[in-house]
């Protein structure tokens, strides 16, 4: 559940009634609307440069043969 609130100087107030039960025990993750967070910024793209690797315990042949390497079957095999 996404709940959209403020926060009052001690306590966070919700911008609209919520349907739980009194003194409902919950957890809450804070996330301030103006900053967005760093991991939303960043995209599929850019975390796949940073995290690419050349490495000769890779099959060089990985990217044509992925399906046969993740599930022991070429890509182009019908079940």
């Amino acid at each position: 559940m996404t709940v959209n609130a403020h926060f009052v100087g001690k306590v966070i107030v919700p911008d609209e009634p919520l349907d739980l039960p009194a003194n409902q025990a919950l957890i809450l993750q804070i996330q301030p609307v103006s900053g967005k967070s760093e991991q939303a910024e960043e995209s599929v793209l850019s975390w796949l440069a940073v995290n690419a690797v050349d490495s000769e315990a890779l099959p060089a042949d990985l990217a044509a043969r992925h399906d046969h390497y993740l599930y022991g079957r070429s890509s182009d095999e019908r079940r």
